[in-house]
């Protein structure tokens, strides 16, 4: 990062709008828009999002915004500084052009500590005709000499020394700022990222069992965090081959082939209903009711769909197309509350069987559910403790 990226970030955050900033500072929006992802990149952090077709600032912003007041200060120093140093209407536009790049900075701060650039060349790892190059071109952007070169070393000038104290400044205003991010970044690689299908409900084994997870990881004195997310199978099994998420629990095993899995429990599908219905079979209860299914994407859904095909007439011919939800609390209270029909797997019914009918389909229709994961140390210990916690929910409801 160089530090006219750093005043132009400022003002975004302070005018809201990437487009005025870009106005106000004769600048595309598009190099504003590409120093603030790199801005974003450089502090693991978003800062901006698209609305309405412009990119518009966070509420983390307000924070990154506060962190940059030292360094724009300590900018307006450098400022008097130089040998032509801008007047106060042209601050702005010598501010968002500054070339000197943060690293810059410090290569100097060290040859001034170093109080040679033989050794700071060798401390930084960079051969010494390139940090000659970098401090004579500071140099020229200051408009004087920083360094008197002398037998011993090299030595500060005056200038040299008020510069000194302003990029010092400056250094350490950007290093806070950067601690902050490398504890954010590892906190996010640290974290073992669980997603699963969406649960019937709070009553249901998917759901105690991500409670139960939750609890015994934060006991188990294991310091990565957890993270949860409901998806369908096809957006968990996408997600994993992404590196999205780390561990995935799914009703099917389509596509686990390129992952470690193993099958977490079995069941068989059952149809569900109103418990008012009076209909003595599945025939029946689809030809007179209208049908709510989690959508092809998920495993239940797929398996649903290929059950109900060719049941009764052509559902589109009575006006009751089937209706496709991937959000399983909704179906539960569509078949409870509204007359419909829907089919679920047997583990996940019987929590709710206060809700809706039950009924078993003439032939048996296996369903089962597994566990997928990436290999890390950290995903097998959360498989493992998912597998436990799924054998005494179910042992429980036996």
């Amino acid at each position: 990062m160089h530090l006219g990226a750093l005043y132009i970030a400022d003002t975004v955050f302070s005018l809201g709008s990437v487009r005025e900033t870009a106005r106000r500072l004769s600048l595309s929006a598009s190099t504003v828009s590409g120093i603030l992802r790199r801005l974003e990149a450089e502090l693991a952090i978003k800062l901006v999002e698209r609305a309405s077709g412009e990119l518009v600032t966070l509420l983390a912003s307000s924070r990154i915004q506060k962190g940059l007041q030292p360094i724009l200060i300590q900018m307006r120093a450098l400022a008097a500084l130089t040998a032509d140093p801008p007047s106060p209407d042209d601050f702005s536009a010598w501010a968002s052009r500054l070339p000197l790049k943060i690293a810059t900075i410090e290569r100097f701060l060290e040859v001034a500590d170093q109080g040679s650039i033989n050794r700071a060349a060798r401390r930084l790892r960079l051969g010494q005709p390139q940090l000659s190059l970098q401090i004579a071109n500071l140099e020229e952007l200051m408009g004087c000499r920083l360094f008197e070169r002398q037998a011993q070393g090299s030595v500060l000038t005056e200038k040299g020394r008020n510069t000194y104290a302003v990029l010092s400044a400056i250094g350490n205003a950007w290093s806070e700022m950067k601690a902050a991010a490398d504890d954010r970044f590892q906190r996010t690689t640290r974290a073992v990222r669980i997603g699963s299908i969406i649960p019937t409900g709070s009553e249901s084994w998917v759901a105690r069992c991500l409670g139960s997870l939750v609890s015994r990881w934060n006991t188990s004195g294991n310091r990565s965090a957890l993270s949860l997310v409901l998806m369908t199978a096809d957006d968990l099994r996408e997600a994993l081959r992404s590196g999205r998420i780390d561990v995935a629990i799914v009703d099917s095993v389509f596509g686990l082939d390129s992952f470690e899995h193993v099958e977490l429990l079995a069941t068989e599908m059952v149809a569900i209903a109103p418990i008012e219905s009076t209909e003595k079979d599945l025939a029946a209860l689809i030809e007179n009711r209208p049908l709510c299914l989690p959508s092809p994407r998920t495993g239940i859904g797929h398996a649903a769909t290929g059950l109900s095909d060719g049941r009764g007439r052509p559902r589109r011919h009575r006006g009751r197309d089937i209706t496709s939800v991937d959000s399983l609390p909704v179906i539960v209270d569509l078949v409870a509350n509204h007359g419909y029909v829907s089919f679920l797997g047997h583990v996940s019914a019987r929590p709710i069987a206060d809700k809706v009918r039950i009924l078993e389909l003439e032939q048996p229709l296996p369903l089962s559910y597994h566990l997928a994961h990436n290999g890390r140390k950290a995903s097998i210990d959360a498989c493992r403790l998912i597998r436990e916690a799924v054998a005494e929910i179910i042992g429980d409801q036996q």
